[in-house]
């Protein structure tokens, strides 16, 4: 039985950093600040957590490049992207004060329904989801088989408008034990106009929300922590790039639960796992290499 399974997209980064500023329309700035990385959030999370010492399989859809990138890294890989079709592509833009993202989605958009029949024979002690289902409901019956196997189980959605709109949404919030949330993500969800009033809404949900906001720390609620709310700190360092932060914290925290820990000590070595990995450029060339952090 595997530690931890992690399915959901992956993406070629393309990614520019440490520029003085972003470009305006029609200007074409030149640098040598760029690295090119695999990503996404099963990508980033299933590697930080196998260099933390896990036992981890990766289920996505990767460009052979990126295939090979994760293996390097002692992570098991199904990949669901079939000969000719055209991988996912991210290409970011990283000033001091700014972000911008455009992403090509290949095949991401055929991604869920390959993923939920390589689930039924997952064996691992947590299953770990980082993709936006197109339908929630069906989702319900994976986690709950999933748990009936003695997984545990977190999801982190992303930014999805349209969950919003789907019914399916919160009950399937409610079959998971973790949900990873940032705090915009969990304004949109909780349709809330403050953080105060989301963190007042999720603080009902069943299992454990984890609301990420980057320098100022986290915020865990529901039933986890019963009618308060745990914060944890996180680290101040000097960042170069914050791509894939938060999955680098879901990771942290996902092994400390693993191993015992309890929720401060998980936040808190989320938070540690997140600092060191913004210290370079792109998702994993930060992250702690098989030391428990």
């Amino acid at each position: 039985m595997l530690d931890i399974v992690c399915a959901g997209e992956g993406f070629d980064d393309f990614i520019f950093h440490s520029l003085e500023a972003l470009p305006r329309p029609g200007q074409e700035l030149k640098t040598r600040a760029f690295v090119r990385s695999p990503g996404g959030g099963a990508v980033i999370t299933g590697i930080a957590a196998c260099r933390l010492g896990c036992t981890l399989r990766v289920i996505s859809a990767l460009s052979d490049e990126a295939a090979q990138a994760v293996r390097s890294n002692g992570v098991q890989v199904t990949n669901l992207r079939r000969r000719g079709e055209p991988s996912a592509v991210t290409v970011a833009l990283s000033s001091r004060r700014d972000r911008r993202f455009i992403t090509y989605v290949g095949v991401n958009d055929r991604l869920a329904r390959r993923v939920r029949p390589m689930l039924e024979g997952v064996r691992a002690r947590h299953v770990h989801l980082a993709f936006t289902p197109p339908r929630s409901f069906p989702w319900i019956h994976v986690v709950r088989r999933l748990r009936r196997t003695g997984a545990t189980t977190s999801w982190d959605f992303g930014w999805s408008p349209a969950l919003v709109r789907d019914a399916g949404f919160l009950p399937l919030v409610k079959a998971l034990d973790c949900l990873f949330i940032n705090r915009d993500e969990a304004l949109l969800y909780s349709r809330k106009s403050t953080l105060r009033a989301a963190v007042a809404f999720w603080r009902g949900a069943a299992g454990c929300v984890v609301i990420k906001l980057g320098a100022r720390g986290s915020i865990a609620v529901g039933q986890c922590v019963g009618d308060g709310e745990l914060r944890g700190h996180s680290r101040r360092v000097a960042s170069l790039d914050t791509t894939g932060a938060g999955d680098a914290f879901n990771a942290g925290f996902i092994v400390a639960r693993l191993r015992g820990r309890d929720l401060e000590a998980a936040m808190r070595t989320g938070h540690t796992v997140a600092a060191a990995s913004v210290r370079r450029a792109g998702g994993i060339a930060g992250l702690p290499r098989r030391s428990r952090p």
